[in-house]
């Protein structure tokens, strides 16, 4: 498989051809990669209009994942919001009202897509949710579409989610589907999916759109992502894919990231799926160590290793605190959870490292304080009214009656503990001290 925009970035760098024109450090600089660091000249192609070399590498990843994929280097937030405009754009077209559905637990980007495009959203929320996991069912949704008096034209899940857990994508596509619903997958965990045996990935599983970060679990620099398409949609809506990342993207992307994604291509095509077999072994005879040692161990995604701190008698930071300084550093940890990211570039005698640390932890008393658990608010404003108007920031136990103007969480993991619009109750108050969060920007009264 031919990596056309490496080798057009390789060709140009080795050249001797006078910059005239962006980037200023004209190919020099103090990191190694200015000399391949491009802009949009004649024949490296236009990501949002490609008809050459970045169409090209598209198309091999469209090969590899078995649906039309497009280029995004701002990550998955850039997807995401592009799904929803596409979702936005598809009612309009079918000359219906657009709404979403979506999981409590979405990412604080499909807000800020939310107020962009003005969208009426309706907040799911299972029984057994959580704040990272929103456990969305066929027979959930089901029901709540049967109830319904406005159906939705578009439904938005979290599969993987931040602590591993994987929705029944297969079996809520086919409720969607029968309901006339597109089915949007926030798959930004598991782009690696696709090259289990059998495929996991949501592409495969029925979803009309989804987004992956490719640099979250491929070896591709941050802010590479995917944004898929089911070759069923309507052509005029897949033409229009490139619109609506554009819509939310720079003008400028970086030539950088898109090598990264072009050079992924060849591996992904071969060696890929036999190194993630690999991990997925030395993963297994790691959870077995790690469980007999009496860690719980949460979620059912194969290449992600979350722990549940508090019954092994710490918090997720105290266990966190203890990885670092033995010279680990974890993908995410808060008061209840460690979650652990390898790859397939991490080898089995890191894995054996890890759990010689875990191992060593001595066990203690179980904690037993819960989290808080997510609850229904009223919705006073849109997001996007709460969004845009006049705010300020107050300390977090002054919260409860106020309306919420920005979710205030950073990334990881950017779950929002309350949505824009809603008022604040004192549960919120709890929730909010609980992850460690002092202040919270509220619509000024």
């Amino acid at each position: 498989m031919r990596t056309p925009i490496c080798d057009f970035a390789r060709a140009y760098g080795e050249g001797n051809t006078l910059r005239m024109h962006m980037p200023g450090h004209k190919g020099e600089g103090p990191l190694g990669v200015e000399r391949l660091d491009l802009t949009e000249i004649r024949g490296a192609d236009s990501l949002y209009e490609a008809d050459g070399i970045i169409r090209e590498s598209e198309e091999n990843a469209s090969r590899l994942f078995g649906c039309p994929t497009y280029y995004s280097t701002e990550g998955s937030s850039q997807c995401i919001r592009a799904m929803l405009c596409l979702a936005l754009l598809h009612a309009k077209e079918q000359g219906r009202a657009p709404l979403v559905w979506a999981g409590r637990n979405a990412h604080r980007a499909l807000l800020s897509a939310v107020s962009l495009l003005d969208l009426p959203i309706r907040w799911l929320l299972p029984a057994e949710a959580s704040y990272l996991a929103c456990p969305i069912d066929a027979g959930f949704l089901e029901a709540a579409l049967s109830d319904a008096e406005e159906k939705p034209t578009a439904l938005f899940v979290t599969s993987p989610d931040y602590l591993g857990n994987l929705l029944d994508i297969s079996a809520l596509a086919k409720v969607c589907h029968r309901y006339g619903i597109l089915l949007l997958v926030d798959c930004a965990h598991g782009a690696y999916l696709r090259f289990l045996t059998p495929s996991r990935h949501p592409m495969d599983l029925g979803a009309d759109m989804a987004c992956c970060s490719a640099h979250k679990t491929l070896p591709v620099l941050t802010g590479g992502a995917y944004l898929h398409l089911a070759s069923h949609l309507p052509t005029s809506l897949r033409e229009r894919a490139k619109d609506a990342l554009a819509l939310f993207g720079s003008t400028s992307p970086s030539y950088l990231i898109l090598q990264s994604l072009d050079a992924a291509n060849p591996y992904l095509e071969k060696g890929f799926s036999d190194a993630l077999s690999r991990l997925q072994r030395d993963l297994e005879r790691l959870r077995g160590r790690l469980t007999a040692a009496g860690y719980s161990l949460v979620g059912e995604e194969p290449c992600k290793l979350t722990l549940s701190a508090k019954p092994y008698g710490y918090t997720g930071e105290e266990l966190a605190d203890h990885l670092r300084r033995e010279g680990i550093e974890c993908e995410l940890s808060d008061p209840d959870y460690v979650v652990l990211m390898p790859s397939v570039k991490t080898e089995g005698e890191a894995l054996m490292r890890l759990g010689d640390v875990l191992t060593s932890i001595p066990r203690r008393a179980p904690i037993q304080t819960l989290p808080p658990r997510p609850t229904k608010h009223e919705q006073v404003l849109s997001v996007r009214e709460a969004t845009l108007s006049p705010s300020e920031r107050i300390s977090t136990e002054r919260i409860a009656g106020r309306i919420l103007a920005d979710p205030c969480v950073s990334c990881p993991p950017a779950v929002p503990i309350a949505l824009c619009g809603e008022r604040l109750t004192q549960e919120d108050v709890l929730a909010f001290s609980y992850y460690g969060i002092s202040s919270v920007r509220t619509v000024r009264e």
